[in-house]
């Protein structure tokens, strides 16, 4: 599973982070953002697990589907249920990495030291959402880089703009979560996708 998510990341190095989008919604997001390979419905948006359930439905061959903020074993299998294959934690919670590798899922927990990153690692985790990005800036990305297993792979989420990419690239970064930079509730379609073409300008 660790290859899909690989796979997806390098055709483009964003995790669309749909916090806050309705269901009825999410017709609208997956044509707005159709050059994204990974869309992320967090669970503390309304009827989450419909959004997830449509975008399984009618996302592209090869687009990978995913939950965030996935916080118990039981919102795993929920997840599960929807046909996504991807787990993703704000922190590292070793029973919902077990629980999403047991169901054959992508587990991308959330960790903020390098303690974290080896045990996650060590848990069965498929990459590693470096949260929040905000306070782990590009030479952070690059000091985990030289002790991490070197085909890590390392998203850092949270304070990802267009303007910094670069940098975080160039530290090691192999994909970034995008939040409230890229999708906000009540924003119009036209909206998104000129946000959505500004990170993909910015990351190609």
């Amino acid at each position: 599973m660790t290859g899909m998510l690989r796979d997806c990341l390098q055709r483009l190095p964003l995790i669309a982070i749909l916090r806050g989008m309705k269901p009825e919604e999410a017709p609208w997001v997956l044509e707005a953002l159709a050059d994204f390979a990974i869309l992320e419905v967090p669970l503390n948006s309304p009827r989450p697990l419909e959004s997830i359930a449509y975008l399984v439905r009618h996302a592209p061959t090869g687009v990978l589907i995913g939950a965030g903020t996935v916080l118990t074993e039981a919102e795993v299998a929920d997840v599960a249920a929807t046909g996504a294959k991807l787990v993703i934690a704000p922190n590292y919670a070793p029973p919902v990495i077990g629980a999403a590798k047991a169901r054959g899922l992508i587990a991308l927990p959330g960790v903020a030291t390098p303690t974290e990153a080896f045990a996650a690692l060590a848990a069965g985790a498929d990459g590693l959402k470096m949260f929040p990005g905000e306070l782990l800036p590009p030479a952070a990305v690059k000091a985990w880089r030289a002790v991490l297993p070197k085909d890590t792979l390392l998203v850092p989420t949270g304070g990802v703009t267009p303007d910094n990419v670069a940098a975080y690239r160039a530290a090691g970064a192999d994909g970034f979560g995008i939040g409230s930079a890229l999708y906000k509730p009540g924003m119009s379609k036209d909206e998104l996708a000129r946000k959505a073409a500004a990170f993909v300008a910015a990351v190609r």
